[in-house]
C-alpha cells in the first residue's frame, strides 16, 4: 500500500492513554498512513517488553522513544517530580526528534497528532508548521469539563490551585450525568495538584491551535457531550476487537491462558474483575473484595497486577488454596478477548474510559467501583444514563464490604432488564463504527482531510 503521509503520535505516558492511542495508530496504518508512536524511554520498554504480536507492530508502526528527564531508577508514581521532569523536559526532546527526521524527505513529518493531556506541545508543531490534532482519549463529557476549568474556577466551584470549594452536584448540560463536585478530589499531594490545574488551563490555550480535536467516543452515547461541545468529533469506540485485530500497547505482559480457563466455565458466569494500571487498594478493602469474591460462590477471573496494594502477602489467610477451583487470578488480562467471552457475565470494573468502552461494545453489563479522574463520570453514564450496571454502597467506614459484593454481583446477574439494556447500547456503539455510521463517516473525513491537507502542506 503506497504511504500517504508521516504522522507523529504521541500519547501521555499512561496505560489508560497509550492504548486508544496505539488503537488510532492502527486504524490510520490501514488507511497507508505512516505511524511513528512516541513513548517516554521508561514506557518504550515496557510496550516492547509487553507486546506479544511484536513483528507485527513493528512492521506497521515505528515505535520510538524520548527521556521523561528522570533517572531510570526513580519514581514515575512519585507524580510532582514527574509532572515538573516531563513537562520542563520534553518539548525540546520532541522538537529535536522532528528536527531530526524531517532531515529526510522521506521520513518528513507531515502531521502530529497528540494526546489532549500533552495539548500543550501543539505550540512545538505550530513552530515547526505541521498539522496538529488533539485526540481526547477518555470520554466527552469528562473533556468538555476540563476544557470548561476557566469557568469552574470563576464560579468558585474550585480555585486557582486545584481546591476543592463547593460539594455540590452540577449538570453540564442537558442528557449528560449529574456529577458531584466531589470528582475534582484527585487524590494528589497540593504540588501535585497545582501541577495539574496548570497543565489543563495551559492545554486549554494550546487547544486552540489544533486543526481537529478527536475522541474516542460515539455520538450515541454521549450527545449531550457534543452538543455542549461540537468541535469535539466522535471517532470511536476505537477497539481492535471491532476490527478482529489485537489490542496492543499494552505495559505488562497479557496472560492467555486464563482465555482457556474461561473455555470451561458456564455461559454468562463468570464475575471478571479488573481495576485498570493506577488504582491503589489498603489491605482492609483489598481483603473485604477477596472475600466478596469468594462468598458469592461464582467462578471469577481477577486481575491483581504488582503495585495494587502497598502491603505484600495481602490475600486472606488460606484464601487462594479455597478458591483454587473457583477462580483464576492473573497480573494482567487480554481484556478485549476477556469481555469479548461467552463465559463472562459481568465486569467489576474501576470505569476507566477504556474499560467502560469495551464493556459497552460486548454488551457486558458492569459493577461500578470508581477509584479517581474520570471514572465518577464514566460509572454515572453506566449506571444512570445508559442502565447497564450497578455500583456499590460503603459501609460507615468507607469500605465496599464483603456482603455488598456479594448482594450486587448477584443482583447484576439476575437483572434481565440491564442484560437487555446492555445489548442495546452495544448495538449502539458498534453501529456508530459501522460503514455508515456516525463516528465511521466522521473518521472518513478526517483521513479525506489528512490526505488533502498534506497534499496541500507537502
Amino acid at each position: 500500500m503506497e504511504r500517504r503521509g508521516h504522522i507523529l503520535v504521541m500519547a501521555y505516558p499512561a496505560q489508560g492513554h497509550v492504548i486508544p492511542m496505539m488503537e488510532l495508530s492502527q486504524s490510520l496504518v490501514k488507511h497507508g498512513f505512516k505511524i511513528t508512536f512516541v513513548n517516554t524511554e521508561y514506557n518504550h520498554k515496557r510496550v516492547l517488553k509487553a507486546l506479544i504480536q511484536k513483528d507485527f507492530i513493528e512492521d506497521h508502526i515505528n515505535l520510538v522513544s524520548i527521556p521523561d528527564g528522570l533517572e531510570p531508577w526513580e519514581d514515575r508514581n512519585d507524580l510532582s517530580k514527574f509532572v515538573e521532569s516531563f513537562f520542563s523536559f520534553v518539548p525540546g526532546k520532541l522538537e529535536e526528534l522532528i528536527r531530526k527526521m524531517n532531515a529526510s524527505e522521506d521520513e518528513k513529518i507531515t502531521c502530529f497528532i497528540v494526546d489532549e493531556a500533552l495539548g500543550w506541545t501543539l505550540e512545538v508543531a505550530e513552530r515547526m508548521k505541521i498539522p496538529g490534532v488533539i485526540f481526547c482519549s477518555g470520554s466527552a463529557a469528562m473533556h468538555s469539563l476540563l476544557f470548561n476549568m476557566d469557568k469552574l474556577i470563576q464560579e468558585g466551584i474550585i480555585d486557582i490551585n486545584g481546591t476543592l470549594l463547593k460539594n455540590q452536584m452540577i449538570e453540564l448540560g442537558p442528557g449528560m450525568p449529574a456529577l458531584s463536585t466531589s470528582i475534582f478530589d484527585w487524590k494528589l499531594d497540593a504540588t501535585a495538584q497545582k501541577h495539574m490545574i496548570d497543565i489543563i488551563l495551559k492545554r486549554n490555550e494550546a487547544v486552540k491551535l489544533a486543526d481537529w480535536i478527536i475522541s474516542n467516543s460515539a455520538y450515541a452515547l454521549e450527545p449531550g457531550a457534543f452538543t455542549l461541545s461540537p468541535k469535539i468529533l466522535p471517532i470511536g469506540p476505537l477497539l481492535a476487537s471491532t476490527r478482529q485485530g489485537n489490542s496492543t500497547g499494552s505495559f505488562w505482559q497479557e496472560d492467555t491462558n486464563c482465555l482457556k480457563w474461561l473455555d470451561q466455565q458456564p455461559q454468562n458466569s463468570v464475575i471478571y474483575i479488573a481495576f485498570g494500571s493506577l488504582a491503589i487498594f489498603d489491605k482492609t478493602q483489598f481483603q473485604e473484595l477477596a472475600l466478596g469474591l469468594e462468598l458469592t460462590g461464582r467462578p471469577f477471573l481477577w486481575v491483581v497486577r504488582s503495585g495494587i496494594t502497598k502491603e505484600t502477602n495481602v490475600y486472606p489467610q488460606g484464601f487462594e488454596e479455597r478458591v483454587g477451583n473457583q477462580g483464576k487470578i492473573v497480573e494482567w488480562a487480554p481484556q478485549q478477548k476477556v469481555l469479548s467471552h461467552p463465559s463472562v457475565g459481568c465486569f467489576l470494573s474501576h470505569c476507566g474510559w477504556n474499560s467502560t468502552l469495551e464493556g459497552v461494545a460486548n454488551g457486558v453489563p458492569f459493577l461500578c467501583w470508581p477509584y479517581f479522574a474520570d471514572q465518577p463520570v464514566n460509572a454515572s453514564y453506566i449506571c444512570d444514563l445508559w442502565k447497564v450496571g450497578l455500583d456499590f454502597e460503603r459501609d460507615e467506614f468507607g469500605t465496599i464490604n464483603r456482603d455488598e459484593i456479594k448482594k450486587k454481583v448477584e443482583e447484576v446477574l439476575s437483572d434481565e432488564k440491564i442484560k437487555v439494556r446492555a445489548k442495546e447500547v452495544k448495538g449502539m456503539a458498534l453501529k456508530s463504527v459501522g460503514e455508515n455510521g456516525h463516528s465511521n463517516k466522521i473518521l472518513s473525513d478526517f483521513v479525506e482531510w489528512l490526505n488533502g491537507d498534506l497534499i496541500i502542506r507537502g
